[in-house]
Protein backbone atom coordinates (compact mmCIF):
# COMPACT_ATOMS: atom_id res chain seq x y z
CA UNK A 1 0.00 0.00 0.00
CA UNK A 2 1.25 3.50 -0.85
CA UNK A 3 0.12 6.39 1.32
CA UNK A 4 0.29 9.66 -0.60
CA UNK A 5 -1.50 11.82 1.94
CA UNK A 6 -1.29 11.70 5.72
CA UNK A 7 -3.69 14.25 7.23
CA UNK A 8 -3.17 12.79 10.70
CA UNK A 9 0.62 13.22 10.45
CA UNK A 10 1.01 9.77 12.08
CA UNK A 11 -1.13 10.99 15.00
CA UNK A 12 1.65 13.38 16.03
CA UNK A 13 -0.88 15.90 17.26
CA UNK A 14 -2.23 13.20 19.60
CA UNK A 15 1.21 12.03 20.62
CA UNK A 16 0.59 11.91 24.35
CA UNK A 17 -2.54 9.80 23.85
CA UNK A 18 -0.71 7.37 21.57
CA UNK A 19 2.52 7.11 23.56
CA UNK A 20 2.82 3.67 25.16
CA UNK A 21 3.67 3.33 28.82
CA UNK A 22 7.23 2.56 29.88
CA UNK A 23 8.56 -0.96 29.47
CA UNK A 24 9.40 -1.12 33.16
CA UNK A 25 8.19 0.93 36.12
CA UNK A 26 10.04 0.69 39.41
CA UNK A 27 8.33 2.40 42.33
CA UNK A 28 9.88 3.21 45.69
CA UNK A 29 7.30 4.47 48.18
CA UNK A 30 8.21 5.77 51.62
CA UNK A 31 5.72 4.23 54.05
CA UNK A 32 5.36 4.98 57.73
CA UNK A 33 8.14 7.56 57.58
CA UNK A 34 11.03 5.11 57.75
CA UNK A 35 10.15 2.18 55.49
CA UNK A 36 10.60 1.82 51.74
CA UNK A 37 8.25 -0.37 49.73
CA UNK A 38 9.56 -1.30 46.30
CA UNK A 39 7.26 -2.30 43.44
CA UNK A 40 8.12 -3.51 39.94
CA UNK A 41 5.82 -3.97 36.95
CA UNK A 42 5.56 -3.57 33.19
CA UNK A 43 5.84 -5.61 30.04
CA UNK A 44 9.63 -5.74 30.45
CA UNK A 45 9.41 -8.04 33.50
CA UNK A 46 7.72 -11.42 33.97
CA UNK A 47 4.30 -11.23 35.60
CA UNK A 48 4.05 -12.66 39.11
CA UNK A 49 0.68 -14.38 39.44
CA UNK A 50 -0.89 -11.53 37.55
CA UNK A 51 0.27 -8.82 39.96
CA UNK A 52 3.29 -6.62 40.53
CA UNK A 53 6.49 -7.60 42.28
CA UNK A 54 6.89 -5.93 45.64
CA UNK A 55 9.15 -5.97 48.68
CA UNK A 56 9.70 -3.99 51.85
CA UNK A 57 13.36 -3.01 51.67
CA UNK A 58 15.74 -3.36 54.60
CA UNK A 59 17.10 0.20 54.50
CA UNK A 60 15.98 3.58 55.79
CA UNK A 61 15.37 6.51 53.41
CA UNK A 62 17.96 8.63 55.21
CA UNK A 63 20.62 6.00 54.54
CA UNK A 64 19.74 5.82 50.85
CA UNK A 65 19.93 9.59 50.50
CA UNK A 66 23.30 9.65 52.24
CA UNK A 67 24.61 6.94 49.91
CA UNK A 68 23.39 8.92 46.88
CA UNK A 69 25.24 11.98 48.16
CA UNK A 70 28.41 9.91 48.54
CA UNK A 71 28.08 8.76 44.93
CA UNK A 72 27.78 12.38 43.72
CA UNK A 73 30.83 13.27 45.81
CA UNK A 74 32.76 10.37 44.30
CA UNK A 75 32.09 11.67 40.80
CA UNK A 76 33.46 15.05 41.86
CA UNK A 77 36.55 13.69 43.60
CA UNK A 78 37.43 10.78 41.30
CA UNK A 79 36.54 12.29 37.95
CA UNK A 80 35.69 16.00 37.73
CA UNK A 81 38.56 17.16 39.97
CA UNK A 82 41.07 14.53 38.86
CA UNK A 83 44.66 15.74 38.54
CA UNK A 84 47.22 13.50 36.79
CA UNK A 85 49.90 12.42 39.27
CA UNK A 86 53.52 13.47 38.72
CA UNK A 87 56.71 12.82 40.66
CA UNK A 88 57.25 16.50 41.60
CA UNK A 89 53.58 17.30 42.20
CA UNK A 90 53.33 19.67 39.23
CA UNK A 91 50.79 19.35 36.39
CA UNK A 92 51.78 16.77 33.78
CA UNK A 93 53.60 18.35 30.84
CA UNK A 94 51.31 18.96 27.88
CA UNK A 95 48.13 18.05 29.79
CA UNK A 96 45.53 20.28 31.43
CA UNK A 97 45.71 20.44 35.20
CA UNK A 98 42.23 18.85 35.39
CA UNK A 99 41.83 17.08 32.03
CA UNK A 100 38.46 15.46 32.71
CA UNK A 101 36.94 18.85 33.61
CA UNK A 102 38.60 20.85 30.84
CA UNK A 103 38.30 18.49 27.87
CA UNK A 104 35.27 16.96 26.17
CA UNK A 105 37.11 14.39 24.08
CA UNK A 106 39.12 12.10 26.38
CA UNK A 107 40.12 9.60 23.71
CA UNK A 108 43.74 10.83 23.82
CA UNK A 109 43.98 10.60 27.62
CA UNK A 110 45.85 7.64 29.17
CA UNK A 111 43.53 4.66 29.04
CA UNK A 112 44.74 3.13 32.29
CA UNK A 113 43.97 6.29 34.29
CA UNK A 114 40.52 6.63 32.79
CA UNK A 115 39.73 2.95 33.26
CA UNK A 116 40.79 3.11 36.91
CA UNK A 117 38.55 6.14 37.53
CA UNK A 118 35.56 4.51 35.85
CA UNK A 119 36.09 1.30 37.78
CA UNK A 120 35.90 3.25 41.04
CA UNK A 121 32.69 5.00 39.92
CA UNK A 122 31.17 1.72 38.75
CA UNK A 123 31.91 0.16 42.14
CA UNK A 124 30.24 3.10 43.90
CA UNK A 125 27.25 3.02 41.54
CA UNK A 126 26.87 -0.70 42.07
CA UNK A 127 27.11 -0.33 45.84
CA UNK A 128 24.31 2.26 45.91
CA UNK A 129 21.99 -0.07 43.97
CA UNK A 130 22.88 -3.46 45.44
CA UNK A 131 24.67 -2.70 48.71
CA UNK A 132 22.36 0.02 50.00
CA UNK A 133 19.02 0.30 48.20
CA UNK A 134 18.46 -3.41 47.44
CA UNK A 135 20.69 -4.78 50.20
CA UNK A 136 19.57 -7.48 52.59
CA UNK A 137 19.11 -11.22 52.46
CA UNK A 138 15.41 -11.67 53.12
CA UNK A 139 13.63 -13.86 50.57
CA UNK A 140 11.26 -11.10 49.48
CA UNK A 141 14.07 -8.62 48.87
CA UNK A 142 16.23 -11.24 47.17
CA UNK A 143 13.44 -12.13 44.73
CA UNK A 144 12.75 -8.48 43.96
CA UNK A 145 16.45 -7.87 43.38
CA UNK A 146 16.64 -10.83 41.01
CA UNK A 147 13.68 -9.76 38.87
CA UNK A 148 14.83 -6.14 38.74
CA UNK A 149 18.38 -7.15 37.78
CA UNK A 150 17.00 -9.37 35.04
CA UNK A 151 15.11 -6.44 33.53
CA UNK A 152 18.00 -3.98 33.87
CA UNK A 153 20.40 -6.42 32.22
CA UNK A 154 18.58 -5.88 28.93
CA UNK A 155 19.21 -2.89 26.69
CA UNK A 156 17.15 -0.11 25.16
CA UNK A 157 14.20 -0.23 27.56
CA UNK A 158 12.13 2.79 28.56
CA UNK A 159 12.30 2.74 32.35
CA UNK A 160 10.43 4.93 34.80
CA UNK A 161 11.63 5.20 38.39
CA UNK A 162 8.49 6.41 40.17
CA UNK A 163 10.03 7.22 43.50
CA UNK A 164 9.63 9.30 46.61
CA UNK A 165 13.44 9.19 46.68
CA UNK A 166 15.11 11.36 44.03
CA UNK A 167 18.23 9.34 43.26
CA UNK A 168 20.91 9.31 40.51
CA UNK A 169 19.47 6.29 38.71
CA UNK A 170 21.55 6.76 35.55
CA UNK A 171 24.76 6.58 37.60
CA UNK A 172 23.87 3.27 39.25
CA UNK A 173 25.53 0.14 37.92
CA UNK A 174 24.86 -3.53 37.41
CA UNK A 175 27.23 -6.12 38.78
CA UNK A 176 29.40 -7.72 36.07
CA UNK A 177 27.76 -11.09 36.66
CA UNK A 178 24.34 -9.61 35.86
CA UNK A 179 25.29 -8.87 32.25
CA UNK A 180 24.54 -11.54 29.64
CA UNK A 181 27.89 -11.02 27.83
CA UNK A 182 30.26 -8.78 29.82
CA UNK A 183 32.79 -6.76 27.85
CA UNK A 184 36.33 -6.24 29.10
CA UNK A 185 38.03 -2.92 29.70
CA UNK A 186 36.63 0.60 29.64
CA UNK A 187 33.79 -0.29 27.24
CA UNK A 188 32.62 -2.98 29.66
CA UNK A 189 32.57 -0.48 32.52
CA UNK A 190 30.40 1.93 30.54
CA UNK A 191 27.99 -0.92 29.73
CA UNK A 192 27.29 -1.46 33.42
CA UNK A 193 25.76 2.00 33.95
CA UNK A 194 21.97 2.11 33.81
CA UNK A 195 22.08 5.40 31.91
CA UNK A 196 24.14 3.73 29.19
CA UNK A 197 21.79 0.77 28.84
CA UNK A 198 18.34 2.40 28.96
CA UNK A 199 16.17 5.47 28.54
CA UNK A 200 15.36 6.56 32.09
CA UNK A 201 13.09 9.12 33.72
CA UNK A 202 12.37 9.87 37.36
CA UNK A 203 8.83 10.67 38.45
CA UNK A 204 7.24 10.79 41.88
CA UNK A 205 6.12 13.73 43.99
CA UNK A 206 5.05 15.60 40.86
CA UNK A 207 3.48 14.34 37.67
CA UNK A 208 3.17 15.73 34.21
CA UNK A 209 -0.31 17.09 33.51
CA UNK A 210 -1.45 18.39 30.18
CA UNK A 211 -4.44 20.52 29.36
CA UNK A 212 -5.21 21.13 25.72
CA UNK A 213 -1.95 21.11 23.82
CA UNK A 214 -1.29 24.57 22.33
CA UNK A 215 -1.45 24.67 18.55
CA UNK A 216 2.11 24.58 17.18
CA UNK A 217 3.33 27.90 15.84
CA UNK A 218 5.33 28.43 12.67
CA UNK A 219 8.35 29.25 14.84
CA UNK A 220 8.67 27.46 18.21
CA UNK A 221 8.97 29.75 21.23
CA UNK A 222 12.38 29.25 22.83
CA UNK A 223 13.94 31.07 25.78
CA UNK A 224 17.51 31.43 27.02
CA UNK A 225 17.62 32.21 30.74
CA UNK A 226 21.23 32.74 31.70
CA UNK A 227 23.99 34.39 33.66
CA UNK A 228 26.05 36.29 31.10
CA UNK A 229 29.02 36.26 33.46
CA UNK A 230 29.55 32.51 33.03
CA UNK A 231 30.58 32.93 29.40
CA UNK A 232 33.57 35.04 30.41
CA UNK A 233 35.05 32.40 32.69
CA UNK A 234 35.87 29.61 30.26
CA UNK A 235 36.17 28.89 26.59
CA UNK A 236 32.88 27.05 26.03
CA UNK A 237 30.32 26.69 23.23
CA UNK A 238 27.85 28.89 25.12
CA UNK A 239 27.72 31.49 22.34
CA UNK A 240 27.06 28.76 19.76
CA UNK A 241 24.24 27.40 21.92
CA UNK A 242 22.65 30.85 22.05
CA UNK A 243 22.93 31.18 18.27
CA UNK A 244 21.38 27.74 17.82
CA UNK A 245 18.43 28.63 20.04
CA UNK A 246 17.73 31.81 18.07
CA UNK A 247 17.78 30.12 14.66
CA UNK A 248 14.32 29.70 13.11
CA UNK A 249 12.58 30.27 16.44
CA UNK A 250 10.75 32.96 18.34
CA UNK A 251 13.67 33.63 20.66
CA UNK A 252 13.49 35.27 24.10
CA UNK A 253 16.52 36.08 26.23
CA UNK A 254 16.27 36.71 29.97
CA UNK A 255 19.23 37.61 32.14
CA UNK A 256 17.62 39.08 35.26
CA UNK A 257 15.37 37.79 38.00
CA UNK A 258 12.67 40.38 37.29
CA UNK A 259 12.48 39.39 33.63
CA UNK A 260 11.92 35.73 34.48
CA UNK A 261 9.48 36.60 37.28
CA UNK A 262 7.43 38.77 34.92
CA UNK A 263 7.35 36.02 32.30
CA UNK A 264 6.21 33.41 34.84
CA UNK A 265 3.40 35.74 35.92
CA UNK A 266 2.07 36.00 32.36
CA UNK A 267 -0.90 33.66 31.69
CA UNK A 268 -0.03 33.82 27.97
CA UNK A 269 3.54 32.59 28.48
CA UNK A 270 4.02 29.93 25.82
CA UNK A 271 7.68 28.87 25.96
CA UNK A 272 7.99 25.46 24.32
CA UNK A 273 11.64 25.10 25.28
CA UNK A 274 13.36 26.79 28.24
CA UNK A 275 17.12 26.64 28.53
CA UNK A 276 18.85 27.68 31.77
CA UNK A 277 22.60 28.33 31.60
CA UNK A 278 23.69 29.46 35.05
CA UNK A 279 25.17 28.45 38.36
CA UNK A 280 23.23 26.32 40.80
CA UNK A 281 23.46 26.37 44.57
CA UNK A 282 21.71 24.82 47.53
CA UNK A 283 20.02 27.17 49.98
CA UNK A 284 17.59 26.79 52.82
CA UNK A 285 14.78 28.89 54.27
CA UNK A 286 14.71 28.31 57.99
CA UNK A 287 14.23 24.68 59.04
CA UNK A 288 13.70 23.42 55.49
CA UNK A 289 16.43 21.19 54.05
CA UNK A 290 18.64 22.88 51.43
CA UNK A 291 17.09 22.90 47.95
CA UNK A 292 18.56 23.57 44.53
CA UNK A 293 18.16 27.11 43.20
CA UNK A 294 19.75 29.00 40.31
CA UNK A 295 20.87 32.58 39.72
CA UNK A 296 20.83 34.69 36.57
CA UNK A 297 23.12 37.67 35.92
CA UNK A 298 21.81 39.72 38.85
CA UNK A 299 22.55 36.86 41.30
CA UNK A 300 19.04 36.85 42.79
CA UNK A 301 17.73 33.41 43.70
CA UNK A 302 15.40 31.64 41.28
CA UNK A 303 13.82 28.67 43.04
CA UNK A 304 10.67 26.60 43.31
CA UNK A 305 9.01 29.22 45.50
CA UNK A 306 9.32 31.80 42.72
CA UNK A 307 7.71 29.43 40.21
CA UNK A 308 4.83 28.58 42.54
CA UNK A 309 4.21 32.18 43.61
CA UNK A 310 4.09 33.43 40.02
CA UNK A 311 2.10 30.54 38.51
CA UNK A 312 -0.31 29.80 41.36
CA UNK A 313 -3.20 31.90 40.01
CA UNK A 314 -2.65 31.21 36.32
CA UNK A 315 -4.82 28.07 36.21
CA UNK A 316 -4.50 24.92 34.17
CA UNK A 317 -5.66 26.25 30.80
CA UNK A 318 -2.31 27.72 29.86
CA UNK A 319 -0.04 27.42 26.84
CA UNK A 320 2.96 27.12 29.21
CA UNK A 321 4.04 23.53 28.58
CA UNK A 322 7.80 23.74 27.99
CA UNK A 323 10.54 21.18 28.08
CA UNK A 324 13.25 22.56 30.38
CA UNK A 325 16.99 21.99 30.08
CA UNK A 326 18.25 23.11 33.46
CA UNK A 327 21.97 23.28 32.72
CA UNK A 328 22.96 24.56 36.15
CA UNK A 329 25.79 22.85 37.97
CA UNK A 330 25.72 22.40 41.72
CA UNK A 331 27.99 24.86 43.47
CA UNK A 332 29.13 21.98 45.68
CA UNK A 333 28.06 18.50 46.65
CA UNK A 334 25.15 18.89 49.10
CA UNK A 335 24.30 16.91 52.18
CA UNK A 336 22.11 13.84 52.05
CA UNK A 337 19.08 15.88 53.13
CA UNK A 338 19.30 18.33 50.23
CA UNK A 339 16.53 18.37 47.65
CA UNK A 340 17.90 18.22 44.11
CA UNK A 341 14.42 17.95 42.57
CA UNK A 342 12.70 20.91 44.26
CA UNK A 343 12.89 23.36 41.33
CA UNK A 344 12.12 20.69 38.74
CA UNK A 345 9.04 19.55 40.65
CA UNK A 346 7.65 23.07 40.75
CA UNK A 347 8.12 23.54 36.99
CA UNK A 348 6.40 20.23 36.25
CA UNK A 349 3.53 20.97 38.64
CA UNK A 350 2.85 24.16 36.69
CA UNK A 351 2.97 22.73 33.19
CA UNK A 352 6.52 21.75 32.19
CA UNK A 353 6.62 18.55 30.13
CA UNK A 354 9.92 17.50 31.67
CA UNK A 355 13.19 18.75 33.14
CA UNK A 356 16.66 17.59 32.14
CA UNK A 357 19.69 18.48 34.22
CA UNK A 358 22.99 17.24 35.68
CA UNK A 359 23.09 15.28 38.93
CA UNK A 360 26.67 16.20 39.79
CA UNK A 361 28.83 19.30 39.73
CA UNK A 362 29.21 19.58 35.95
CA UNK A 363 32.25 21.17 34.25
CA UNK A 364 31.20 24.15 32.15
CA UNK A 365 33.08 22.99 29.06
CA UNK A 366 31.18 19.72 28.91
CA UNK A 367 27.88 21.30 29.98
CA UNK A 368 27.93 23.66 26.99
CA UNK A 369 28.98 20.88 24.61
CA UNK A 370 26.17 18.63 25.86
CA UNK A 371 23.63 21.45 25.59
CA UNK A 372 24.56 22.14 21.98
CA UNK A 373 24.29 18.45 21.04
CA UNK A 374 20.98 17.96 22.85
CA UNK A 375 19.29 21.15 21.69
CA UNK A 376 20.38 20.71 18.10
CA UNK A 377 18.46 17.44 17.97
CA UNK A 378 15.50 18.45 20.17
CA UNK A 379 14.81 21.55 18.09
CA UNK A 380 14.35 19.30 15.06
CA UNK A 381 11.12 18.00 16.59
CA UNK A 382 11.69 14.41 15.44
CA UNK A 383 13.13 12.75 18.56
CA UNK A 384 11.97 12.53 22.15
CA UNK A 385 14.01 13.87 25.03
CA UNK A 386 14.52 10.31 26.30
CA UNK A 387 15.87 9.11 22.97
CA UNK A 388 18.26 12.03 22.69
CA UNK A 389 19.57 11.85 26.27
CA UNK A 390 20.19 8.10 25.99
CA UNK A 391 21.84 8.45 22.59
CA UNK A 392 24.14 11.23 23.81
CA UNK A 393 25.18 9.31 26.92
CA UNK A 394 26.31 6.44 24.70
CA UNK A 395 27.86 8.69 22.06
CA UNK A 396 30.05 10.63 24.47
CA UNK A 397 31.12 7.38 26.15
CA UNK A 398 31.78 5.41 22.97
CA UNK A 399 33.29 8.16 20.81
CA UNK A 400 35.00 10.41 23.35
CA UNK A 401 35.49 8.05 26.32
CA UNK A 402 33.65 10.65 28.37
CA UNK A 403 31.08 9.42 30.93
CA UNK A 404 29.66 12.83 31.88
CA UNK A 405 26.67 12.37 29.56
CA UNK A 406 25.51 9.66 31.96
CA UNK A 407 25.14 12.30 34.68
CA UNK A 408 22.26 14.09 32.91
CA UNK A 409 18.89 12.85 34.14
CA UNK A 410 15.26 13.40 33.17
CA UNK A 411 12.66 14.43 35.72
CA UNK A 412 9.60 13.33 33.73
CA UNK A 413 9.78 14.14 30.02
CA UNK A 414 11.08 10.88 28.56
CA UNK A 415 8.48 11.16 25.78
CA UNK A 416 8.58 14.96 25.41
CA UNK A 417 9.04 16.17 21.85
CA UNK A 418 9.00 19.68 20.38
CA UNK A 419 5.78 20.37 18.48
CA UNK A 420 6.52 21.98 15.15
CA UNK A 421 4.29 23.02 12.27
CA UNK A 422 4.59 20.45 9.46
CA UNK A 423 6.94 21.43 6.65
CA UNK A 424 6.93 20.51 2.98
CA UNK A 425 9.37 17.70 3.78
CA UNK A 426 6.99 16.25 6.37
CA UNK A 427 4.15 16.20 3.83
CA UNK A 428 6.08 14.49 1.07
CA UNK A 429 4.75 11.20 -0.27
CA UNK A 430 5.52 8.27 2.06
CA UNK A 431 5.49 4.57 1.28
CA UNK A 432 4.10 2.16 3.87
CA UNK A 433 4.28 -1.63 3.67
CA UNK A 434 1.51 -3.64 5.32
Amino acid sequence: MRVVQDPSRHFTLLRDLATPGPDVTVAFDICGGDRIRARLYGRGVPALKGTEHKADLQVRPVDVRAAATRLARRWKEVFVEYRPPTADGRPALGRPEQPYAMLTDLSAEPLDELTYAMDELAISGCDLLYGTLLGGEGRQVAMFREFLSGALAGEGLRIRFDSDLFLPWTLMCLRPEELPAPTAGLAGLFERFLGYRHQIEQTGGSYLWQGDRPTPTALPVVSLNHDTGIDRHRNTRAAEVAALLSQDTTFVERTRHRELAAALSDPALRDQLMYFWCHGAFHSDGPEPPALAVRLSDARIVDAHLVRERRRDVGEQTPFQPFVLLNACHAGVPSGESDRAFLGRALIEHGARGVLGPQIEMPQVFAAEYAYAFLDRYLGGRETAGQIAHSLARRFADTHRNPLGLAYALHCGMDARLDRVPTATDDQEQEVTV
